[in-house]
């Protein structure tokens, strides 16, 4: 199968594992988009973009999109570059001079060493609690104190150590070569050429009803409450975007190497390619380029970035030999963005596994009849269409296409369970009864228990407010 054709035939259970997971989890808000060769494929909203106000969540709500803020940077950054505005090794001191009048050791730390997260700087400082909102965000006088005392912790060039005051800074450089402001530049350079009209680089309070409200997570209470906006300061290099999953879908086909002309390749290149491991002793374990997280899902290469804003978790990912790009929003703070995108990703590549087990479906199955949701009360099971095959498959879990069951078509109401972890039933039939209308009415499948048909409830809004 195509491989277009083939993602194209697993999003319809992409949108039902997404639904599913946004019930079991209890999740205020999630939006997903998924793209490939430049196009957005899919594009889904469930829950709320305010629970309490019953507003059901859009795919043109906005989020807070935190660290994915350090890849625009980084992009204005790399197109000064190739315009000659700026050589990423000039040093940041050359930019921010109050850094070289205060005797900063960062003062010597390069444009690029920042935009690698090697500049030795500290992670937020010895204050870092305006992530809990605590008091406001740091102007660009107070990120320049915040560095000059005790900024410094390694020497420059000499480790990784992810910093947001190091993209603070570098936010300065963008307005010191511009001429600017940071969100000015931003604007004109990146968001408005690429028709992103759901992005920019900070917090409006004019349109907070675009916005998605962020709620605490439910790691520490059983119920979860509203986390304010608030604007990010000199840190919005770092953290100040918002966005929608569908415009970061296509800001990041923009970076797939050959597409667009938001970078040259030269400069894509430059930031995708690892410089740093997270962990000194594995060199193969996820890193960082200049401004990107490089990572491995499912064996294939993939960049991106995540973000951690106060009350919502989000992440993209993009692979830049297939131009598969796929961002997921979540409005928690223990969001499970970064669980939900790998979850897409195996599903996309199980659908275009050329070498997957047994022989493909005959193309005149309508296997409309088979897929859906079934349940006992000790577990849930979902028959999909994956690419050319019927699959049974444990929607519960973080990657659904761990422990799959290939599906074979006997007749009209009977499958078998054609291959799969032998601890079950492989090899055995699976039963449909049907009602006069043809709907089904029960499944007798795995270990011979009879199965019935469940879907996610539909919750008003008085109910899911209870909830959060």
């Amino acid at each position: 199968m195509e491989k277009r054709a083939a993602y194209e035939s697993v999003l319809p259970y992409v949108r039902e594992w997404i639904g599913y997971k946004v019930w079991q989890l209890r999740l205020p808000g999630v939006q997903v988009a998924v793209g490939f060769e430049g196009e957005e494929l899919f594009a889904g909203a469930w829950g709320y973009a305010d629970v309490e106000a019953g507003r059901r969540l859009t795919t043109t709500d906005r989020f807070r999109i935190a660290s994915h803020s350090k890849t625009f940077t980084a992009t204005a950054l790399l197109q000064l570059a190739d315009a000659g505005a700026l050589r990423l090794d000039d040093t940041v001191g050359s930019f921010v001079p109050a850094l070289v009048d205060a005797g900063s050791p960062i003062a010597g730390a390069t444009v690029r060493e920042l935009m690698e997260m090697g500049g030795g700087v500290v992670r937020d400082g010895a204050d870092g609690d305006h992530w809990a909102l605590a008091h406001p965000f740091p102007d660009a006088e107070q990120l320049v104190a915040l560095v000059v005392e005790g900024g410094a912790k390694v020497p420059v060039g000499s480790a990784f150590n992810y910093s947001n005051l190091g993209y603070g800074l570098l936010g300065l450089v963008v307005e010191a070569v511009t001429g600017t402001s940071y969100a000015e530049h931003v604007r004109a350079a990146i968001t408005e050429p690429l028709g992103l009209a759901h992005t920019g680089p900070e917090f409006d309070p004019a349109h907070e009803d675009a916005f998605v409200v962020g709620y605490t997570g439910l790691h520490t209470a059983r119920t979860r409450t509203r986390v304010p906006h608030v604007t990010t300061g000199a840190l919005a290099a770092a953290t100040g975007f918002h966005g929608t999953a569908s415009d970061l879908v296509r800001y990041f086909s923009a970076h797939v190497p050959g597409r667009g002309d938001l970078l040259s390749d030269h400069a894509k290149r430059l930031a995708q390619r690892k410089a740093w491991s997270a962990l000194d002793t594995d060199p193969a374990a996820r890193g960082y380029g200049a401004g990107f997280i490089v990572d491995r899902i499912n064996g294939r290469e993939v960049r991106g970035h995540s973000g951690g804003f106060p009350g919502q978790i989000t992440q993209s990912v993009f692979d830049p030999a297939s131009s598969l790009v796929v961002s997921v929003m979540t409005s928690s703070a223990t969001g499970p963005a970064g669980m939900l995108a790998n979850g897409i990703v195996h599903l996309l590549d199980a659908a275009a596994d050329e070498h997957a087990a047994g022989p493909a479906l005959p193309d005149d199955v309508d296997t409309s009849r088979y897929v859906g949701r079934f349940t006992t009360f000790e577990g849930i099971t979902d028959f999909a269409r994956v690419g050319d095959r019927l699959l049974a498959i444990d929607p519960t879990q973080p990657v659904p296409t761990e422990s799959p069951v290939r599906l074979d078509v006997v007749d009209a109401d009977t499958l078998r369970m054609a291959a799969g972890n032998r601890f079950g039933s492989i090899d055995e039939l699976v039963t449909f009864t049907r009602d006069e209308s043809g709907a089904v009415v029960s499944v007798r499948g795995d270990s011979g228990m009879t199965h019935r048909p469940w879907s996610v409830p539909e919750e008003a809004p008085e109910v899911a407010a209870a909830l959060v």
